[in-house]
């Protein structure tokens, strides 16, 4: 069974930068398709970025790209969110999800549903 933890949330000034990490236990991370999501208070959950299982294929939601990269390292059965530029409107728990590779559709980053979930991360970007 794939358990998710994620890490590296904070407090930070508009502008600051942070890193996400998503620690995989259980299995390792090369079979799986990881994604981000992140919900802030009173907001739908929202897909943030994902990365497919070989790391070769990522995606972005339009409201952050050019400002966050995924990355995935599998010797270290991590996937990581480096976050810059933040904004106050970034606030809100942020969340890794993974899907086995059978999930994974040709020529997409992203799979077609998640399985596994972690418990989520708060980040706050005071202005």
């Amino acid at each position: 069974q794939l358990q998710l933890v994620e890490s590296g949330g904070g407090l930070v000034q508009s502008g600051g930068s942070l890193r996400l990490s998503c620690a995989a236990s259980g299995s390792t991370l090369d079979s799986y398709a990881v994604g981000w999501f992140r919900q802030a208070p009173g907001k739908e959950r929202e897909g943030v970025s994902c990365i497919n299982s070989s790391g070769t294929k990522t995606y972005y939601a339009d409201s952050v790209k050019g400002r966050i990269t995924i990355s995935k390292d599998n010797g270290k059965n991590t996937v990581y969110l480096e976050m810059t530029s933040l904004r106050p409107e970034d606030t809100a728990v942020y969340t890794c999800a993974a899907a086995p590779a059978t999930l994974e559709t040709y020529g997409n980053a992203c799979p077609q549903w998640y399985e596994y979930w972690g418990q989520g991360t708060q980040v706050t970007v005071s202005s």
